[in-house]
């Protein structure tokens, strides 16, 4: 009988396999090639960058087929190992689940403000009733969070858990082998710790500060394509050594031949204009056909974000006008938040040659400590800063990630320095108003006004989670606030497992 459960299993796969291998593998050479003939480059030039947009898609396909094999043999791997404690933790497992099911239905009963039920009762009754239903959540809460404490305090990782590991670390050796394009999609779902297993964020997380560097032989081959010349005759001690690298590009240190200003050389990967377009279209593919073979996969909207998105961060010149927009804009709105100069003269669409500006990350408690800056105050810049793009500019920076936030005391007040502009969102002046409206109702828990500000954004049945991941908080609290009249929730406990478990129940409730 396992046998042959292990043989569909293999079977589906193979199957799944093969449908991405068609789409990904043929289809990425075919898109490389109608790509790349409008380029200025010869035939000759182009080869070596499809074959190896080829061999990444190929690579994808491998990975995505072990990683699906993993996840159906897996299902049977209790049954072939039989052990007492891992039929403990199979147990376990299953009693997740069911609180997990029982966390959401009663999400879906505290959070429904217009049910036929609710209409029918007395106010008085009403309120008993959400007294009630609160209560039922919370427990449920709770309930999850004691069962993923006991299940992570156990010695034994239960057989879920290492399968989520095992695949996360196979994305991980991916996305540094392929790079590129591959590493953006890793930086992204390191990011959704609420709507994937923590597994993933744990192991993919290393990709912010483990990006693969291109080899200097590289770096000066597309220096003295972009800027036509050699590296020693535009700049002063050029350090072969890059100070950081991200899936895009890398960063040295030179100096100004003419004024001797240390500067911050941005260098994209060699390679990756010719083949990005290819790699985007792989990855696409592969989202799909796992988005319509498996109904619990829900991220294929991160291939939609990203496919328009990344064009324009690869060319550089688009990011040096967008840090002189934003730095005209936060010299007139009165902060003290610098962005660095742009040196037109060595910049082109794959260099970007910027003032260098000296700071540390703004998550570096350590540095804070000894600059004896107070967090109040850098809480107050940084959240002013941002908000003045929102609701000032609406010209709004879109990866504010700790390594594009710099700060540094000048006479005893933090000086922010702000990074990276290569991707920016205009907004228009509708959504501005709607989403200062949605921000006094989340703080004066208006419940009507959080729900009607969501739904003029284009948030229906959402709005618990969208509310929840803008104050970091559950929605219950807010519910709470709104019959208290308080500002803050009684008995509020940041940070703890039942409130993350709540959040979480919110996502996979809206995004399944």
């Amino acid at each position: 009988m396992l046998s042959i459960i292990g043989t569909r299993a293999i079977k589906r796969s193979t199957v799944f396999s093969s449908g991405i291998i068609a789409l990904a593998g043929g289809a990425s050479i075919a898109k490389c090639q109608q790509q790349e003939s409008s380029h200025r480059y010869n035939g000759n030039s182009l080869f070596v960058p499809t074959l190896e947009a080829s061999v990444r898609a190929m690579r994808l396909a491998r990975t995505a087929f072990l990683i699906v094999l993993d996840y159906e043999l897996g299902k049977i791997s209790v049954l072939q190992e039989g052990g007492k404690e891992e039929l403990e933790l199979a147990l376990l497992e299953k009693e997740l689940e069911e609180k997990e099911r029982k966390l959401k239905k009663a999400q879906i009963e505290y959070a429904s403000s217009k049910s036929e039920e609710n209409l029918e009762m007395t106010p008085e009754d009403r309120k008993v009733l959400k007294v009630k239903q609160k209560h039922r959540m919370q427990d449920a809460a709770n309930d999850l969070a004691k069962a993923e404490e006991k299940l992570t305090s156990m010695e034994v990782v239960s057989t879920k858990s290492k399968l989520h590991r095992k695949a996360a670390r196979r994305l991980l050796d991916l996305c540094r082998q392929n790079g590129g394009v591959y590493i953006k999609v890793g930086q992204h779902l390191a990011n959704l710790d609420y709507l994937i297993p923590g597994e993933y964020v744990e192991v993919l997380s290393s990709l912010y500060d483990e990006a693969p560097q291109s080899d200097y032989n590289d770096v000066c081959r597309v220096i003295e394509e972009e800027l036509n010349g050699k590296v020693d005759e535009l700049f002063d001690n050029f350090v072969p050594a890059p100070i950081a690298s991200a899936s895009l590009a890398q960063v040295h240190v030179a100096f100004d031949k003419k004024t001797g200003k240390k500067l911050a050389v941005k260098i994209q990967h060699a390679g990756l204009r010719e083949t990005s377009r290819g790699d985007i279209f792989a990855v696409t593919c592969v989202v799909r056909v796992i988005d319509s073979l498996f109904t619990d996969f829900t991220f294929a909207w991160i291939v939609d974000e990203m496919t328009p998105n990344l064009p324009k961060e690869l060319d550089f010149t688009l990011e040096g006008a967008n840090s002189e927009r934003a730095a005209k804009h936060l010299k007139k709105s009165g902060l003290d938040c610098i962005v660095p100069r742009v040196v037109w003269d060595h910049s082109a669409p794959r260099v970007l040659t910027m003032e260098f500006e000296e700071g540390f990350k703004a998550t570096d408690i350590e540095s804070i400590e000894q600059s004896g800056l107070k967090k109040h105050d850098i809480a107050k810049l940084v959240s002013s800063v941002f908000n003045s793009q929102v609701f000032l500019s609406s010209f709004v920076h879109c990866d504010p990630h700790p390594g594009n936030i710099l700060l540094r005391n000048k006479n005893g007040k933090p000086q922010m320095v702000l990074l990276d502009h290569g991707l920016y969102k205009e907004i228009d002046d509708n959504f501005r108003i709607r989403y200062a409206e949605l921000w006094k109702s989340l703080m004066l828990a208006d419940l009507k006004g959080i729900e009607e500000s969501c739904y003029a954004m284009g948030i229906d049945k959402a709005y618990p989670l969208f509310s929840a991941m803008l104050t970091a908080r559950p929605y219950d609290e807010i519910i709470e606030r709104s019959k208290t009249g308080s500002f803050s929730a009684s008995n509020a406990a940041p940070d703890s497992q039942a409130d993350k478990a709540v959040i979480r129940g919110y996502a996979q409730q809206y995004l399944s």
